[in-house]
């Protein structure tokens, strides 16, 4: 007669021990992939689980994906650190994990005074079937109208806070880094008149700004 089949245990945490890190559901890390010549796969942790009769221990996972993962591929606006959270869902060896990792909000992640290798952000659901994004639309910046992409440097024009690449505006990125003021081509005339009057100068803000115009990402 066959045995029954041992029932499963949800465990709270677990210690991998190759790495010495202690993981728990809402945690994200970094997944083993099969071909050692890819990068790590970044997932979030869903649940733990041990089987009943022995020592393995399994995670449910959500996936992360790269943009060159998607359907539509890496683009221009994509940051280096940039991943989408999927609908795609898995069961893991416990012992694929190779690290924890922090996957920040996109405002958050544009704050962090310095980036890690382990840092990464999401602005992205995604569907791993249709290749959809939510949200379907972005704000974008600069004379090219394309989203932010926090890899790049850019100015902000102090006459309608709008940010430009320096390429777009024929400048340097040394030249945009020397700037002490910087006024856009539709504010240059007004933006001179008031530097005339005043003596103050004002320090770009590093936070993405909102803009009303959209561009569909996919």
């Amino acid at each position: 007669m066959a045995k029954a089949k041992a029932p499963r245990r949800t465990l709270d945490s677990y210690t991998v021990k190759p790495i010495n890190k202690t993981v728990k559901p809402g945690d994200c890390v970094l997944m083993r992939p099969s071909d050692p010549s890819k990068p790590s796969y970044v997932a979030k942790i869903e649940r733990i689980e041990s089987d009943g009769r022995g020592p393995h221990v399994r995670v449910r996972v959500r996936w992360y994906y790269r943009p060159e993962e998607s359907i539509g591929g890496r683009r221009q606006f994509h940051g280096s650190k940039e991943v989408f959270l999927s609908d795609h869902y898995d069961t893991q060896s416990a012992d694929t994990i190779e690290g924890k990792c922090m996957v920040h909000s996109f405002k958050n992640y544009t704050k962090l005074d310095a980036v890690g290798n382990d840092d990464f952000f999401c602005r992205f659901e995604y569907n791993s079937s249709t290749g959809a994004f939510n949200p379907d639309r972005v704000a974008v910046y600069c004379k090219c109208e394309m989203p932010y992409n926090p890899d790049d440097l850019m100015v902000q024009c102090e006459g309608c806070s709008d940010w430009f690449h320096p390429a777009c505006i024929e400048m340097s990125a040394e030249e945009a880094q020397r700037l002490d003021h910087f006024f856009c081509e539709n504010c240059s005339s007004e933006g001179q008149k008031k530097l005339q009057n005043s003596h103050n100068t004002r320090q770009s803000d590093a936070k993405v700004s909102s803009s009303t115009a959209v561009l569909s990402v996919f």
